[in-house]
């Protein structure tokens, strides 16, 4: 039986009553994965090299395609630097079918002007990787009551901008439940316990590989399988493989007729006589 969508709507009806299965997905194949597994949201990005992500923008086509029945969040890695980039990449993921847009360092400006458009956006509160700076590197924020007290007024303000949902990233997970119950917007939790109201995990992490992440896996990503292993003996195959066809060029082994067309031998003795005359 075909499932429903989210729309923004219905998203944000989940608040409280369902929890919400989210995951970064890389590829079409990832996707179409996601689509048959049942998960409820995709987010994907493109063009940001320095986080692992080598997806052109027709790949993010490709990837809305692959999972039609997941709402997919797009956006958060590209760099841009004015409110009218933000506005004009907005409207271009839209336009192949995003249901809502990734601003997490984002300003609150921004935010606002892209909700009087009716733009949907989701931003993101403690471990905000691309201000990690700020707090002194990548650690847990909210572990004091001064720090919880700050991610709490974070979230509140951007709810007030108009974004309808934040990524919750390290937050101790008693805080992360006080602060989700505190607003109306959604809470997705990327290792902030299950008093979110979603789960947040990156597919290469579940699948145990970790391109995205230089070869560290963060504490708070799950491992369901080893993909790692099964990748390293791929690649041993596609070495050997290239190596024997490396292999049968030089000993000219592509004259076998499975893989080419033959030619009448009264045509060839024809064609012969032709070069002859030429």
């Amino acid at each position: 039986m075909k499932r429903k969508k989210l729309t923004v709507y219905d998203y944000l009806k989940c608040k409280g009553q369902r929890q919400l299965s989210v995951l970064f997905v890389h590829s079409a194949d990832e996707a179409r994965a996601a689509e048959e597994a049942g998960i409820d949201m995709i987010c994907t990005s493109h063009d940001a090299p320095q986080y692992g992500i080598f997806n052109s923008f027709d790949e993010l086509k490709r990837i809305r395609e692959a999972a039609p029945n997941c709402f997919m969040q797009s956006g958060g890695a590209v760099s841009i630097a004015s409110e009218y980039e933000a506005m004009k990449l907005s409207h271009r993921y839209m336009e192949i079918g995003a249901d809502v847009i990734y601003g997490g360092n984002w300003s609150y400006k921004w935010i606002r002007a892209l909700r009087e458009e009716n733009i949907p956006i989701n931003s993101h509160v403690g471990l905000v990787p691309s201000k990690a700076t700020w707090i002194g590197g990548f650690r847990a924020i909210g572990k004091t009551a001064d720090e919880a007290l700050g991610v709490l007024k974070h979230t509140i303000e951007l709810q007030e901008a108009g974004a309808i949902g934040v990524e919750l990233e390290v937050v101790p997970p008693k805080v992360a439940e006080v602060i989700t119950k505190k607003v109306d917007i959604m809470t997705l939790s990327m290792g902030s316990g299950s008093g979110c109201d979603g789960q947040y995990l990156f597919a290469n992490d579940i699948l145990g590989y970790t391109s995205y992440t230089g070869g560290h896996t963060p504490r708070h990503a799950r491992v369901y399988k080893n993909f790692k292993k099964e990748y390293e003996r791929l690649q041993e195959e596609r070495i050997s493989a290239f190596k024997e066809f490396h292999s049968d060029t030089v000993n000219k082994k592509f004259d076998d007729p499975k893989i080419t067309v033959p030619i009448k031998d009264d045509e060839f003795n024809k064609f012969l006589e032709l070069v002859e005359k030429e």
